[in-house]
């Protein structure tokens, strides 16, 4: 996204903010995940666990239980992208959660904050909102011990919402059992978790960011439409790229037309007019106009 992937976004700012040790939770393509940081951050100290099971957020937050060794922590969901004092929030003396308001609530866990705000409620996906502060997947958390006791507890007696064990229900525990929580509103809240609000959150950051393009490319007869971001060793040839398009390394692309799109790494793109789309990496697609969410590794021909 605008020239880097949302996970590498998330890590640069805490590092930047002095956290040197993470835990990575991972699932679907993990080994390729738990590669990626390994190769390209290695100035952290890295965990990596595995949640075999989709059983939601508070059932991943319990799996890192045993490497967890402070008793403040915080953690970041790895769809989202925030603009925020992180150096700030960790500096702080008290549990924060991040909010952002939003026009409809009933898709995120909410918060119910005071004047002052003091968090005194926290509800996953209510049908009845009674606050439009949503939380955007920034946890700061102090009392980590009653943080696990709640999920612990959650899981063993299947307090499950929506088939699912979810954080927000822990936090709603440790509420429940005195631990107090302050609220921080982020400047921006980029959601990465669907193609829609990732694609827009791209172009605003593009926009934001403006126009990053490698030196080590090849270009022949081709227009570009700014903002764009194009990764290192890209072969394009014939075509148009823009507005809002980001493209990963050691890309080709070949007579056609990109707008409004993110394209992975090592993707082939022949013949084909591409808006509002996502393009996996090692991914080949011809032919014809379309709007296409692709995974990786894929290869189609619309011709």
């Amino acid at each position: 996204m605008a020239g880097k992937t949302v996970l590498a976004i998330i890590i640069e700012q805490l590092e930047e903010a002095g956290v040197k040790d993470f835990v990575f939770v991972l699932g679907y393509l993990g080994d390729k995940i738990q590669d990626y940081v390994q190769e390209n951050f290695s100035g952290i100290r890295a965990e990596f666990v595995y949640q075999n099971d989709r059983l939601g957020l508070g059932h991943a937050i319990l799996l890192t239980k045993e490497y967890v060794q402070s008793e403040e922590i915080i953690i970041v969901l790895g769809d989202t992208v925030c603009e925020y004092d992180v150096q700030d929030m960790l500096q702080q003396d008290v549990s924060f959660l991040g909010v952002k308001r939003v026009d409809d609530p009933r898709t995120f866990g909410v918060a119910e904050v005071d004047e002052d705000g003091k968090i005194n409620r926290v509800v996953e996906k209510p049908q009845i909102p009674k606050s439009n502060m949503a939380l955007v997947g920034i946890y700061k958390i102090k009392e980590t011990s009653l943080l696990f006791d709640c999920l612990e507890t959650n899981v063993r007696e299947g307090l499950r919402s929506r088939d699912e064990f979810h954080l927000t229900d822990a936090l709603e525990c440790m509420i429940q059992k005195g631990a107090r929580f302050q609220a921080f509103k982020v400047l921006n809240w980029f959601d990465c978790g669907n193609k829609d609000s990732l694609l827009e959150s791209n172009a605003t950051l593009l926009k934001k960011f403006g126009n990053s393009i490698a030196p080590d490319h090849h270009f022949e007869n081709v227009i570009v439409v700014p903002p764009v971001s194009i990764g290192k060793n890209c072969e394009i040839k014939n075509s148009i790229i823009g507005p809002n398009v980001s493209v990963g390394e050691h890309t080709t692309i070949n007579n056609s037309i990109i707008r409004s799109s993110i394209i992975g790494s090592y993707a082939d793109l022949f013949d084909i007019v591409l808006e509002e789309s996502l393009i996996g990496s090692d991914t080949e697609v011809k032919g014809e106009t379309r709007s296409l969410n692709i995974g990786d590794n894929t290869e189609i021909d619309l011709g």
